[in-house]
């Protein structure tokens, strides 16, 4: 008990100063704001959630001592309350009782019974959840409509650009306009993209410190549920009916839009496993969306593809090795 509240504490003072150096201004500041809730969900997976809990209380109470409770509020919705609830998800399974017969609950010990954990495709929409509330949170505190937050992100472009001659003045705010209708797909991307990237990495700390109580899934076998794919028609279609409907509908379209790019990067995993230089044709693809980034589309197209049509399952069935012939 010692011991977790030590790493509660040492948690929270980890996770609580990488969100406070964004007041700094210096350029590593941003790195370490983003994986704020790193610290946090290592603790939520290798020690309970109870410990992530107790180390974002730490940390959102001194964060509102030192600067206030906006900042504190602000801690808690954007790291601490996703650092528990994703570590708790991740930690979630139930035991699998294939006969329930009394001789076979009795051979079998309740400690081995096989564990159904809970699936990554649903920790993968929860993630787009809370992507989609943190940025809404962030944008409702430039305005309360959709004019407003436009008319606040617009100034504050204007005021970053700083330009003085009339001719590059025009064209800056044609720029701007561009940057101030795209903000808040972007804003829910980064965030989707920042937060399923401290997931991914307190899991493998977790799992090399031999912490981590689930066995390492299997990524290529990520599936979401179907109800995703109707939840994302039903915001793209909101996107077009203006105001700050539109503007809400624009990030959880945003938000699910990341999660079949998922979907499409394990597409992309199982159907390259007969290639040839596998790896280059990998790496060649990441490295095409990380340089012009708007290919993920074709991506994202790929994952709603395999949710309709199931490429892997298909695939994994003309490429599955044929059984072994009983020995005589």
């Amino acid at each position: 008990m010692t011991m977790n509240l030590l790493i509660a504490v040492a948690a929270g003072c980890a996770s609580a100063l990488m969100f406070a150096s964004i007041i700094s201004g210096a350029l590593i500041s941003l790195l370490l704001f983003y994986l704020a809730p790193l610290p946090l969900m290592v603790a939520a997976m290798g020690w309970g959630p109870t410990c992530a809990a107790i180390g974002g209380a730490i940390a959102g109470a001194s964060l509102g001592v030192l600067f206030g409770p906006p900042y504190s509020a602000a801690f808690v919705l954007t790291v601490a309350l996703p650092a528990w609830w994703l570590g708790h998800l991740v930690l979630l399974g139930r035991p699998v009782i294939a006969d329930t017969s009394p001789q076979s609950t009795d051979a079998v010990p309740p400690a081995l019974y096989p564990v159904d954990w809970y699936p990554i495709g649903r920790i993968l929409i929860w993630i787009a959840c809370f992507a989609a509330l943190t940025t809404t949170a962030a944008l409702l505190t430039l305005g309360s409509d959709a004019s407003t937050i436009t008319d606040t992100l617009r100034r504050g472009l204007v005021r970053i650009a700083n330009v003085q001659d009339a001719a590059s003045r025009d064209r800056a705010s044609e720029v701007v306009d561009a940057f101030v209708a795209i903000a808040p797909a972007a804003a829910a991307t980064i965030a989707m993209a920042t937060l399923t990237l401290n997931m991914w990495l307190a899991a493998k700390v977790t799992a090399t410190s031999g912490r981590l109580r689930r066995p390492w899934p299997d990524m290529r076998t990520t599936t979401l549920p179907p109800m995703a794919l109707v939840a994302m028609m039903v915001a793209l279609a909101m996107c077009f009916v203006g105001g700050l409907p539109a503007i809400l509908a624009q990030i959880v379209t945003a938000c699910l839009m990341m999660t079949y790019a998922l979907v499409g990067f394990a597409v992309l995993h199982t159907i390259t496993l007969t290639m040839r230089n596998r790896g280059l044709w990998l790496g060649s693809v990441y490295a095409v969306v990380l340089m012009f980034v708007w290919p993920v589309v074709t991506i994202v197209g790929i994952g709603i593809a395999d949710a309709i049509f199931g490429f892997r399952q298909r695939y994994l069935q003309r490429h599955r090795p044929p059984p072994l012939a009983p020995k005589s």
